[in-house]
């Protein structure tokens, strides 16, 4: 079975990915499947061809694309092909036959249901959550928005469009310590791995938090910071009809919350920066009480369902110490290094992870082969067009 793994893309998190889609084509079990590796160039372009599936190829990326070549998906006799772009002086490079896709790409264009529509319109089955879901889950406010109608924990928030602020800076910051006591967390509304998320105990701090999210989103969530707060984090494998929650994890902060660098340049063991998400400092099982825990990996199932997710997704919780009580933060339906090393500690290992992964995406492909799609009418044989010159 060729497998097409993309990765990359145009994100912030392009870099991550890359490592999470060479982590992918390593553990994909070699007696099962061929991995195609489909790298996403930062404008865009998709790209293909031998050493692509080799982390050390990509310290050097313009020599690697000049190696290989440029694709783009074709649906041709019921099946799909990557085929190159650039016509050749000399001959043509064979199209390559692909069965599924596995997304890889973390962030814009790759997590938030863009890839997913690609995928769907070419009739390619994939890994993992759909357009919708995807998009939800991107999207922080209308995540948690549809968590809270559910009766799921959620911090209370309040979402800024960049236009309004920019027209009234001064009346948006007095509105927002209005409603919100300092410290506030201000994160973009769509973006992942802690970029561009800040907390602000002060107005200096609170307008500096804006101006750095606004760079990366036109919109913004402004949430109240947790003073006594906990990470913990569990992942979900499953659909809408049967779903599990790994065992729970507790990163290590270096600051007040989970920073870019304590995710993914913190080392990990021996000082390794190539690791992704696996490398990041951790304790699991985390040090929590046991009802804790399962109070976590029963909200989390509960999340992934109501959000329609499929594949998996890791669900990440703020520990109110204080009050004792747990706030879903957000959910990641690509996560980083595909959160195996949450499925490992339970015993399931990532070559396992990736079968059951690609089983429901196919499952998922045989539910949709059973809808209707188009309506055959001869309405096309008496249109005419009107108001033409």
């Amino acid at each position: 079975m060729q497998v097409a793994v993309f990765f990359g893309g145009k994100s912030v998190e392009h870099e991550v990915s890359v490592i999470t889609g060479m982590q992918v084509v390593a553990a994909l079990d070699k007696g099962k499947y061929d991995a195609v590796p489909v790298y996403i160039a930062k404008d865009g372009g998709l790209y293909t061809g031998p050493g692509f599936d080799k982390l050390e190829s990509y310290k050097n990326i313009p020599a690697l694309l000049e190696s290989g070549r440029q694709v783009c998906l074709i649906r041709s006799g019921g099946r799909v092909a990557l085929h190159t772009t650039a016509k050749k002086l000399f001959g043509a490079d064979k199209p390559i036959t692909v069965d599924i896709a596995l997304p890889t790409v973390h962030g814009t264009f790759g997590e938030d249901g863009c890839l997913q529509g690609l995928l769907e319109m070419s009739g390619l089955p994939y890994t993992g959550c759909d357009v919708l879901s995807s998009a939800l889950c991107m999207d922080k406010p209308a995540s948690k928005a549809l968590l809270r109608a559910a009766g799921l924990p959620v911090l209370d928030d309040l979402v800024l469009e960049a236009p309004k602020y920019n027209r009234a800076p001064e009346k948006v910051l007095n509105a927002l310590e209005t409603h919100f006591p300092y410290p506030v967390m201000v994160k973009p509304a769509n973006l992942g791995s802690s970029v561009g998320i800040s907390r602000a105990d002060s107005r200096d701090k609170l307008q500096a938090a804006l101006e750095l999210a606004f760079s990366f989103s036109q919109r913004v969530l402004i949430e109240p910071a947790l003073v006594h707060m906990r990470e913990v984090n569990c992942a979900v494998i499953g659909d809408s009809e049967k779903a599990r929650a790994s065992v729970c994890e507790e990163p290590v902060m270096s600051d007040q919350f989970l920073t870019y660098q304590d995710k993914y340049q913190s080392g990990g063991k021996g000082g390794d920066k190539q690791s992704g998400m696996s490398g990041q400092k951790r304790v699991i099982p985390a040090d929590i009480p046991a009802d804790k825990s399962g109070e976590a990996q029963k909200i989390a199932v509960q999340a992934f369902q109501t959000l329609g997710c499929s594949g998996v997704a890791r669900v990440d919780f703020l520990w109110d110490t204080m009050r004792d009580m747990l706030f879903l933060n957000e959910l990641n339906t690509i996560p980083g290094s595909m959160a195996f090393y949450l499925w490992e500690a339970g015993g399931l290992t990532f070559r396992e992870q990736l079968d059951e992964m690609i089983e429901l995406a196919f499952a998922r492909q045989r539910r949709r082969a059973q809808l209707t799609f188009t309506y055959e009418t001869n309405i096309l044989q008496n249109a005419e067009l009107k108001g033409k010159d």
